[in-house]
């Protein structure tokens, strides 16, 4: 495994560097090392990697998310209002209505199925957002109209929104005892006990902190262990709606808006430690393409993704409808809303795991909107990001 370990982090860091150096995302020289390494290339990855990679990449994404709450000031999102909390879940939501629409016409599929291949799509990739955002607040880029935050709020949201249907619709493909009464009222009431869950820890944790003397290195690991006890809850108890995840970004904010130096210095751990991070993340989503499905997907598949993301277009565009945003930079918020890479890698596969007759093209529309949303939208939003928006 230490092998393994030291091929992801130089391969990764060094084609990640040198597509950096020629003006393209890096996170793109990351995924082909792991498409090279994985077991679909060269096949470089020790079993025990590939056993732990759902492990190593949801860490990366904790870290991704506590880094988000920790940049995220409530003051600058409460600026925005309405817009904030529709992107959390308007743009997801009617990609997964034409997905689930439209999948049936084109493939020999149930309309549960259908349903179930755009909740694993409709979630866009927090690990090509969030940092995106996160830089763009500390360069100042449509920060006075609170863009950024806005953005990176949503999209955080956007991810727990999609993955608690996912879970409400895998169970009914399963044959789960499950009503749709009881999927509905599921999901608001994760988001609601996760963020209020998330708050109430972040604002005990700067309480503690103040009153016993720790080294910041400290307060790291005891989020960290923190953050990974909500997940492991949520896993273990699907049935609670809980949502860890939400909770790990809600305790990030509420520490923020509790002691601004403390987050601060916390904040300056977390991103050394995205360093590595990062490179874990994206190769082990490069590894886990699988290039067997893509021969089998054609044009019906770019057909549906394309109406996919134009709807999420659509959703994006009314979402900020009626503010002070002018066209581009609605433009931009579509754009940085395109790219799908993490949750797709996660779940992509698990339809297929279960026995559902449907999982391979499942899986294969998840890989094709992982290998064409990610580049596009990483690229659009680190080239047009100074063109459209101040």
């Amino acid at each position: 495994m230490l092998l393994s370990i030291a091929l992801i982090l130089l391969m990764g860091f060094s084609l990640g560097a040198l597509l950096h150096r020629i003006g393209i995302p890096a996170l793109l020289g990351m995924m082909a090392a792991g498409m090279i390494l994985g077991p679909y290339g060269l096949d470089l990855f020790s079993p025990e990697i590939l056993l732990i990679s759902p492990e190593l990449r949801k860490i990366a994404l904790i870290v991704i998310l506590l880094r988000g709450g920790l940049s995220l000031d409530l003051k600058d999102l409460k600026q925005v209002g309405r817009p904030a909390v529709l992107l959390c879940f308007l743009p997801a939501l009617l990609e997964m209505i034409t997905i689930t629409l439209l999948a049936p016409k084109l493939f020999p599929i149930s309309t549960l199925d259908a349903a179930l291949m755009g909740a694993v799509v409709a979630a866009v990739s927090p690990a090509v957002v969030v940092p995106r955002m996160i830089e763009m607040i500390g360069n100042k880029i449509g920060t006075k109209k609170s863009i950024p935050q806005m953005i990176l709020a949503g999209a955080s949201v956007d991810d727990i929104f999609v993955i608690v249907v996912f879970t409400s619709l895998l169970t009914m493909s399963t044959g789960g005892e499950t009503s749709i009464g009881t999927n509905v009222i599921h999901v608001p009431l994760a988001i609601l006990s996760g963020s209020l869950i998330g708050l109430s820890i972040g604002w005990i944790s700067t309480l503690v902190f103040r009153k016993i003397s720790v080294r910041d290195t400290a307060k790291v690991l005891i989020l960290l262990s923190i953050s990974f006890l909500m997940v492991s809850f949520e896993d273990a108890f699907p049935f609670i709606p809980f949502s860890g995840l939400l909770a790990v970004m809600a305790m990030g904010v509420s520490m923020l808006q509790s002691n601004r130096n403390m987050a601060s210095r916390i904040m300056g751990k977390f991103s050394k430690i995205w360093v590595a991070a990062e490179i874990l993340l994206f190769v082990l989503v490069g590894g886990a393409i699988d290039f067997r499905y893509l021969s089998d997907a054609g044009l019906l598949s770019m057909i549906l993704l394309a109406a996919g993301l134009l709807f999420r277009f659509i959703g994006v565009w009314l979402s900020t409808s009626g503010t002070i945003l002018e066209n581009k930079e609605k433009l931009f918020c579509a754009i940085a809303y395109m790219p799908k890479a993490t949750v797709q890698a996660a779940i992509g596969a698990i339809p297929l795991a279960m026995g559902l007759e449907a999982g391979n093209l499942i899986l294969t529309v998840a890989v094709l909107a992982i290998i064409i949303t990610a580049p596009l939208g990483a690229v659009g939003i680190d080239r047009l990001q100074r063109r459209l928006l101040k």
